[in-house]
């Protein structure tokens, strides 16, 4: 998956939630622009879900990207 599509997605204006899917089934939300933070690399992602929970993430096992709200569904790498 490209990140410049994850950069796009975090700095939408106005921001919409969205979904992360990977190549092993699961997924995780994004649930605002704050909860997200990618390594200086680019390669992971740290993804906080809930208090004091996280989620790292191999951006390259990214297959794509939804939007939560219904307006774009998925855009696949």
């Amino acid at each position: 998956m490209a990140t410049e599509q994850l950069v796009r997605h975090i700095r939408s204006q106005p921001f919409r939630k969205f979904r992360i899917h990977l190549a092993d089934g699961r997924h995780v939300d994004v649930k605002h622009p704050d909860f997200i933070a990618r390594s200086p690399g680019g390669r992971t992602a740290v993804i906080y879900t809930g208090t004091d929970t996280a989620e790292t993430v191999d951006l390259l096992l990214v297959t794509s990207l939804e939007v939560l709200n219904g307006h774009s569904g998925r855009a696949r790498r």
